[in-house]
């Protein structure tokens, strides 16, 4: 089997960086640029795999290495032959390594060299993660794309701290490289490693890191440490200045980003894959996404609105079902309405970024990047 490929269709926009582009993997294409559906535990919440295809259109979705490795155990998704197999997604998946869950979840951390020694959120057992035991895991799982471990620090971080943490990293992500290497593919696919950029909010230390991780030529490059409580702003730039020192001609990952209005912006900044858990759980909380901006349907003035819930989406459910009855799910606290919400929100996401690559393709994409982060920050 062959390792994961990239090519870049358009680029060079006037005023912009955005690229539309195809990533090849065993397991099937992915067009760029993509939004992943978070599936932290081998599932996308209250949204079933036939829904991700057919309304949603995911084309790739993400599984995290803490959660699977605590439940149901590495054990387990060998027995079954690998996650694909285990949850019946046939497409591509990527695995974060779960750094950030065991520096944000876990109880009584301890980061060492050899790795972080950290108590379950489930029971308090004690585990060690280091880059060896993280690549194994990650094999098991068998993921198409797999995270190299990292350190994210917390925002605000001091320089030395930041600067330690990132060197630590880079220490890390040469063991896993080596113990990538020392480890055939699991499942008789081939298995591709993303490290990625750290440096916390100083430009050498991203400037840095952004140097190192492409000297590992690997086959695509992720952009970590990022929306974690810095302004927006502060978030574009080194978004930008990130991107621009990354390869050229590999696919770019800026993890866990973020609003639909991030999104367009880093799209803006040559971006080409994101992920985060705000679609579904914004939307459990009854917050929506739609092409004409942002509901609260829990709002008592969508009590008597009989119109779809977006009519813009071109998505059988969006148009079927109207805001009073989703409303009315949501106060009677009736679980359809967490799922509809949900696709809603994931559908509208995947449309964001077909409709984003479209108009790169065309050329235009700046000015309808414009005009359209104004109408997706809209409170209706």
């Amino acid at each position: 089997m062959a390792a994961l490929t990239f090519e870049l269709q358009a680029s060079g926009i006037a005023g912009s960086e955005a690229r539309a582009g195809k990533i090849r993997t065993d397991h099937g294409e992915i067009i760029t640029p993509i939004f992943m559906p978070v599936g932290t535990v081998g599932s996308v919440k209250a949204v079933t795999k036939q829904q991700l295809k057919d309304d949603v259109q995911a084309q790739i979705i993400l599984g995290n290495t803490y959660h699977l490795y605590l439940r149901p155990g590495t054990g387990v998704l060998e027995a079954a032959g690998g996650l694909h197999r285990f949850n019946g997604w046939d497409r591509p998946i990527l695995t974060d390594s779960g750094g950030y869950q065991v520096f944000s979840l876990a109880g009584n951390r301890k980061i060492k060299e050899e790795g972080v020694w950290f108590q379950s959120h489930i029971d308090g057992s004690r585990h060690l993660f280091s880059p060896e035991s993280v690549m194994d895991i990650q094999r098991s799982i068998g993921a198409d794309i797999m995270m190299a471990f990292d350190e994210c620090p917390p925002y605000p971080s001091e320089y030395h701290y930041a600067k330690k943490s990132m060197e630590l990293t880079h220490r890390w992500l040469d063991r896993c490289i080596q113990r990538l290497a020392e480890t055939p593919d699991k499942y008789g696919y081939t298995q591709n490693l993303f490290p990625i950029v750290q440096g916390s909010t100083y430009k050498d230390l991203r400037d840095a890191s952004c140097d190192y991780i492409a000297s590992k030529n690997a086959v695509g490059n992720a952009i970590g440490g990022l929306s974690v409580g810095e302004p927006e702003d502060m978030m574009y730039e080194f978004t930008e200045s990130c991107a621009s020192r990354l390869p050229f001609n590999k696919p770019r990952y800026l993890m866990g980003v973020g609003t639909p209005w991030n999104i367009l912006e880093c799209i803006h900044r040559g971006i080409d894959l994101f992920d985060c858990v705000m679609p579904t759980r914004n939307g459990r909380n009854g917050m929506l996404f739609t092409t004409q901006g942002v509901v609260n349907i829990r709002n008592k003035k969508w009590a008597t609105d009989f119109s779809p819930i977006d009519p813009g989406l071109p998505n059988e459910m969006s148009q079927y079902y109207n805001k009073a009855y989703l409303r009315h799910l949501f106060v009677s606290e009736e679980l359809l309405g967490l799922q509809l919400a949900s696709l809603q929100n994931l559908s509208f996401y995947l449309w964001l970024v077909g409709e984003a690559r479209k108009h790169i393709l065309g050329g235009d994409f700046v000015s309808w990047k414009n005009e359209m982060v104004q109408i997706v920050k809209q409170r209706l």
